[in-house]
């Protein structure tokens, strides 16, 4: 009898045993999420939303944002060193898929790099409805005293009086395909010599404030444009493609973790120009974190308590 007791009671703490390993099994099998970012504000931000998100969803997240770099961040999800990050449909299809047209149409620029980077193994989640594409900015003063209102104006006003117009740029923005050659040529101008001055691009809105600059490039849907009573200049030959950001990672990370899909893609739809610039003017001007003001957003919409 007391064997058969003891019995009883060894296989109920081996089946204990083996139902706590598979439960404890459960909970760590969905791996570690290496997300990525670029290195300005609104990467960061959406980098943030990333690593928030999954982690509530019961991800293991490992935070590799702040890459210097459309081409290194893009790298290191090819080689493996990131999980994901939201690239931007303009960066993808003229820069990293090396095509010489601009799209300007929302739909078809995404239908085109996602079927292109299918064959990269890379996979393109939903795209934001925000399309922080490039804009050439001058403060609202001067370019209501030069009458400079488009692009256009500009390149005609440059060619006119060379040597006083200056312009603020990043150094990614003078040699990528959709940067400041391509765009020179388009619109036949040229910033020469020292008019020309190179610098981080947190520096240039900084510059262009402080008259240090008279004109620079800067993204569409950030803050600082209306909050320094900046505007932005007509580009008038449609030379900037879209830039609508989307989450993209390997599809063999996809395969592994299908409900990631879900979860960024829910986000996508609500992330609207409204809501971006709103976000970057409460990093670059309330000087808020990034990672505070992705959570605040996230729980605002409902996504993570």
């Amino acid at each position: 009898m007391k064997k058969f007791k003891f019995k009883k009671v060894l296989v109920g703490m081996i089946l204990l045993v083996l139902v706590s390993a598979s439960v404890m099994g459960c909970g760590s099998s969905k791996e570690t999420i290496k997300v990525g970012s670029k290195d300005f504000t609104e990467q960061l931000i959406l980098g943030q939303i990333t690593l928030l998100a999954l982690e509530d969803a019961g991800y293991k997240v490992e935070d590799k944002t702040n890459v210097a770099g459309s081409d290194k961040v893009r790298s290191a999800l090819v080689n493996k060193d990131i999980d994901v990050y939201w690239e931007y449909t303009g960066t993808a299809w003229l820069m990293h898929l090396q095509n010489d047209e601009a799209i300007t149409n929302s739909q078809v620029a995404y239908d085109s790099v996602k079927e292109a980077d299918a064959k990269n193994g890379l996979t393109w989640l939903d795209y934001a409805p925000f399309n922080n594409t490039y804009t050439i900015m001058m403060r609202k003063a001067d370019s209501e005293a030069l009458n400079i209102m488009s692009i256009s104006d500009l390149a005609a006003y440059v060619n006119t009086n060379p040597g006083e117009l200056s312009f603020g740029a990043d150094h990614e923005f003078t040699a990528r395909p959709d940067g400041l050659p391509a765009l020179e040529e388009a619109y036949g101008f040229k910033f020469e010599g020292d008019a020309l001055k190179i610098m981080d691009i947190g520096i240039v809105y900084k510059a262009l404030k402080e008259d240090e600059v008279t004109s620079g490039m800067g993204f569409a849907t950030d803050g600082r444009i209306a909050a320094f009573d900046f505007v932005n200049l007509v580009d008038d030959k449609d030379f900037f493609p879209v830039y609508n950001p989307a989450p993209v990672l390997r599809q063999e990370t996809l395969d592994a973790n299908p409900e990631i899909a879900d979860i960024l893609n829910k986000i996508a739809a609500k992330l609207d120009n409204e809501a971006m610039i709103q976000m970057n003017y409460q990093v670059d001007i309330e000087e808020m974190e990034p990672k505070t003001v992705a959570e605040n957003w996230l729980k605002e919409q409902g996504f993570i308590k």
